[in-house]
């Protein structure tokens, strides 16, 4: 699609209407945001904003920035200028590994990123390989066995036996293993079968609104995306182009036309 296309999409979305789209009590933030991987930029002057418990799905075509995003927020891009805050406080600098242990936020890859010779119980523990005390891990395991009896019946089996939505729940679970309160998601119904991207997008749901997690996801079904997710953002070569309420860009003509199919 051309540039010229997405002008249908009407004015680009300042930084106030966009705060507007959560509560002032921002949980994660991004403000005038150039990133990139290495010399160059992908992301230009890019705001986002999200306060606790809500979902953001970020959609636009391939190549948009989505993804580049997530791999911003986690410390995986150069960041050129701008900042990236949690509770006000700024980690734009921290390394993933600061940002997962100390800050609580976790990245869920886009698929296929399970052992598989290793057991669904070694998998999961492998969620906790930077937690001081291991036996901080085994705990937090039992309560995903408990939580989810198709990983438990499976617990001591091959994690290459699973099928696509098992391993699925199991990279979700995996970072849970932390206890992080925002939950970067990529692609979650990528390569699934529909009753197993029903069945993530229930997982997803029950983590936001009965533990409170905070969800930020790129997603390619961008109707279920939108279903599931609080606020959406539509992007375009590196910048946010439109954003509302899921429910709104659901219902949006243009939006429909340009990434629903209608």
């Amino acid at each position: 699609m051309s540039t010229e296309q997405y002008s249908v999409l009407g004015e680009a979305p300042d930084s106030l209407k966009l705060q507007k789209l959560s509560s002032n009590d921002f949980h994660l933030s991004i403000e005038n945001l150039n990133a990139g991987y290495g010399k160059m930029e992908i992301l230009h002057d890019l705001n986002l904003y999200i306060s606790k418990g809500q979902s953001l799905c970020l959609i636009g075509p391939n190549g948009a920035g989505k993804s580049t995003i997530l791999h911003s927020i986690y410390g995986f891009t150069n960041i050129f200028s701008g900042q990236i805050k949690f509770d006000g406080k700024d980690i734009t600098n921290l390394t993933p590994a600061e940002k997962l242990k100390t800050v609580g936020i976790a990245y869920i890859l886009q698929d296929n990123s399970v052992f598989p010779d290793m057991t669904v119980e070694e998998n999961l523990l492998m969620g906790g390989y930077i937690k001081d005390k291991t036996e901080e891990s085994y705990e937090e395991a039992e309560k995903i066995f408990e939580k989810y009896d198709r990983l438990k019946q499976r617990r001591n089996q091959p994690a290459k036996v699973l099928s696509g939505g098992e391993r699925r729940l199991l990279e979700i679970s995996r970072a849970l293993v932390m206890k992080p309160t925002i939950l970067l998601v990529d692609e979650p119904s990528i390569g699934l079968e529909p009753k197993y991207i029903d069945m993530v997008f229930e997982i997803l749901h029950d983590l936001q609104h009965n533990e409170k997690k905070t969800i930020i996801l790129v997603e390619q079904n961008a109707k279920k995306g939108l279903e599931f997710s609080n606020i959406g953002y539509v992007l375009t070569s590196g910048k946010v182009v439109l954003a509302g309420q899921g429910n709104d860009l659901l219902n949006d003509a243009a939006v429909g036309r340009l990434f629903l199919g209608g």
